[in-house]
Order: structure tokens, then C-alpha cells, then sequence
């Protein structure tokens, strides 16, 4: 069956290692690899999927609270944030692959340790710097920061205080800058990649709790998805508001499918995938996924979007448009 324009056609189910309470957080793809690390984070690991055949490769255990997840296909590495324990991580992604194994043992994982409580997590590629956003923790006197880690040295080159809460981030290449949402003040913080960070630039977002980023660099856009169920579209360069949408429910994380124009929301109360065209600034779908089902990815070289089903031990796989 050929889906039609704007649908997501559900290709079946990945089973995923079961946990008792909890469920996954952030995801990235490694396309040449055809491989998904997603964080299992009520099981303190990175869960490795093979993205060709679907299915369950193995797991990168010891990483407590993990969190986030990026990777660099560059280097053949992935990155966790874990917040249990104030530290990033990375291991290679192919390194000693036994299939359907708990491999904490046979993979090298680097940790460096960083700010309290570690989530979004960032990269610039070409100078091996990764940006941790963190949460921070009051009760421990530690306000939300940002860490720059230099991945050659492996070890923090800089933290930097926030003035509010962290929580997803990305760079932007072509301006050499990460962006930072923050909760409150609703802003997206504008930082230059250097070893001496500062904040360059902060762009209000008219909206409550800024959660999920993404941009768009064929319209020099930045999307912010928001606790207040809206997705901003903001010009990062003035900061100006260029389009506003309502949303299904409180969204997390989101991702642009660039190819497709097609943009994916995770909205993990009521349980579903709003998908939001671009091209038209309009909502085209909702596909229902499981009640707390808050953790997308999207490998945008097959068109196909992965969402985490925290009750059922699963990703539900699903064929977007090209």
C-alpha cells in the first residue's frame, strides 16, 4: 500500500529489553550504518537497533539516568547523557556487536563527567565539541548550565550557568552556534561553539515550557514545541514569530524530516504522532501511539519514524512519505 501524502503507514513493532517502571528518552540515528541508539532509561543503558532488518541488537549497559542520545557518523560514535550520574558518554557504534546481548563489557565506553543532571545533548562535528544541556538540581546548589566537552580529549572544556531550566538543544553548522530551549524563561539561548562559551543571542518564544527543537535549514527556521500544546515556527536571526500551530497534547521531542517537509511531534499524553507539513504550516495528521509514548527518532534517508512505546517494551516502526 502506498501511504498517502502526509501519512504515516505502520510497518510493525520492534520488541525492546522489558523494564519494570519508566520507559526510553532520546534517540538518534547513524543512517550509513543503518543504526538506532535510543536511551533506555529505566535501564540505566543505550538500547542498539539495527535499522535495516529492525530488530534489537544489543544493549550498553552502566549508564545511570541515561538520557540523551546523539551520534556522530563521522567518527562511528554514540552519545548518552545520563543523569543518575552527572555524566556523558560515548562508545563506538559497531564495536564488537553480539546480537541480542547486554555488551557493557565488550564496548569501550569513554565517560566524562559534567554538569548536574545532563540531558540535551549537542555536537559540533568538524571541531569534536559536545554541548550537555543540563537540568541542574537545587538541592544540591547546582543551577541549570550548559558543559562543552572536547571529544578528542575527552574531557569538559567549559560550563557555562543558565538562566532557566535546559532542555533540548542542536547545532547549527553553517552559523557555528548550539541552540539551547529553555523551560523559563520560554527562550531559546543562542551559544557560539568555542572553548570560552557565552551566551550570544536569546530569542523569546511566545509560548509556555519551549521542549522540543528542531531547524529547518532550507527555510532558516527554528521549530520549538511547547508545553502549552504549540509548535513555534521563530526566525533565529531576528527573532521573529513566523507561524504558530496548536498541537495534539504537551509535546517532547520533534524532528524534521527535511526531504519530506514533514515534521514529527511526540506527544506522549494522549499517546500520539502529530505530523505537521511544513511547506503549508498545517497539521496533516495524528497517528496514536501509546499513552506515554514521549520519544520519537526518524532516519530521514528511508523516511522512516521510530516511536517508543514505554508500556509495551517496544518501537512501533512507521513508513513516512519521500
Amino acid at each position: 500500500m502506498i501511504a498517502a501524502r502526509g501519512a504515516l503507514t505502520l510497518r510493525g513493532f520492534i520488541a525492546l529489553p522489558a523494564h519494570e517502571l519508566g520507559g526510553f528518552d532520546h534517540a538518534a540515528v547513524d543512517r550509513g550504518r543503518r543504526r538506532l541508539i535510543v536511551a533506555h532509561t529505566a535501564n540505566h543503558a543505550a538500547d542498539v537497533i539495527d535499522t535495516r532488518e529492525d530488530r534489537w541488537v544489543r544493549s550498553i549497559e552502566g549508564l545511570k539516568g541515561a538520557a540523551g542520545a546523539w551520534v556522530d557518523e563521522a567518527r562511528g560514535l554514540a552519545f548518552t547523557s545520563n543523569r543518575g550520574e552527572d555524566t556523558v558518554a560515548w562508545f563506538p557504534i559497531e564495536s564488537q556487536e553480539v546480537p541480542g546481548a547486554a555488551s557493557a563489557g565488550r564496548t569501550a565506553v569513554t565517560k566524562v563527567t559534567v554538569g548536574a543532571r545532563p540531558n540535551g545533548l549537542a555536537l559540533d562535528g568538524e571541531n569534536a565539541i559536545l554541548l550537555s544541556a543540563n537540568i541542574g538540581d537545587p538541592e544540591r546548589g547546582a543551577p541549570p548550565s550548559v558543559t562543552l566537552v572536547e571529544v578528542r580529549e575527552r574531557r569538559a572544556i567549559a560550563t557555562l550557568p543558565m538562566p532557566g531550566r535546559t532542555r533540548w538543544t542542536l547545532f547549527d553548522p553553517l552559523a557555528g552556534v548550539f541552540y539551547v530551549n529553555l523551560a523559563e524563561p520560554a527562550e531559546i539561548v543562542v551559544l557560539r561553539s568555542s572553548p570560552t562559551p557565552e551566551i550570544h543571542q536569546r530569542i523569546p518564544v511566545p509560548a509556555r515550557g519551549p521542549h522540543g527543537l528542531e531547524f529547518d535549514p532550507a527555510r532558516g527556521l527554528l521549530y520549538c514545541a511547547c508545553d502549552d500544546a504549540h509548535l513555534v515556527a521563530l526566525d533565529p536571526r531576528s527573532g521573529r514569530v513566523k507561524g504558530s500551530l496548536a498541537l495534539s497534547g504537551a509535546p517532547d521531542v520533534i524532528f524534521l524530516d527535511a526531504g519530506a517537509a514533514r515534521l514529527y511531534v511526540a506527544i506522549g499524553d494522549p499517546g500520539v504522532i502529530d505530523v505537521v507539513d511544513v511547506e503549508r504550516w498545517k497539521q496533516v495528521e495524528t497517528v496514536a501511539t501509546e499513552r506515554g509514548a514521549h520519544t520519537l527518532a526518524l532516519d530521514d534517508s528511508t523516511h522512516r519514524v521510530y516511536s517508543f512505546l514505554p508500556a509495551s517494551h517496544r518501537a512501533a516502526v512507521y513508513q513516512g512519505t519521500s
